[in-house]
């Protein structure tokens, strides 16, 4: 191989590790969205118990619970799926410019897509994810509403 040509391989693959760095941090993401999924889903099916044991009152707020982590569930299932949107249109960003070099295509519009697609998806996934930080602050308001009554 001539000297040129590794330095433009060289480039290519430059270009092509930057949104890989990009997919590593979605993923951290990812699992911790995943880990609060799992958390508010396994909340949900304690409560679900304690109603078929408790009595009255504290019925209601054991439902009120239970809806707040059910919406708290499906905001973060949205949430991930925009997340993993978001890696799959790096992954195709990254397959795009392997592609645009190995063929001498100039495609550079779609290129641009594919990077502007990810980054929609991943402030979708934020703005999703911080709407469901802010539930589980109302949730655990009604959890401990007569502590915060002293």
């Amino acid at each position: 191989m001539q000297t040129s040509e590794v330095n433009e391989i060289t480039k290519i693959l430059q270009t092509a590790i930057s949104p890989v760095v990009l997919i590593s941090g979605i993923g951290l993401l990812v699992m911790s969205m995943t880990n609060r999924f799992a958390r508010t889903t396994d909340r949900a099916r304690v409560l679900s118990k304690e109603i078929e044991k408790s009595e009255g009152s504290n019925t209601n707020n054991l439902k009120q619970q239970i809806k707040i982590l059910y919406l708290r569930s499906k905001i973060l299932m949205f949430s991930i799926s925009f997340a993993i949107m978001s890696i799959f249109f790096v992954a195709l960003l990254v397959i795009t410019l392997f592609v645009s070099y190995h063929l001498s295509l100039t495609i550079n519009n779609l290129i641009t897509l594919c990077f502007v697609l990810s980054l929609i998806a991943l402030i979708i996934s934020v703005v999703l994810f911080i709407k469901e930080i802010s539930l589980s602050l109302r949730a655990l308001k009604l959890e401990i509403k007569d502590d915060l009554q002293d």
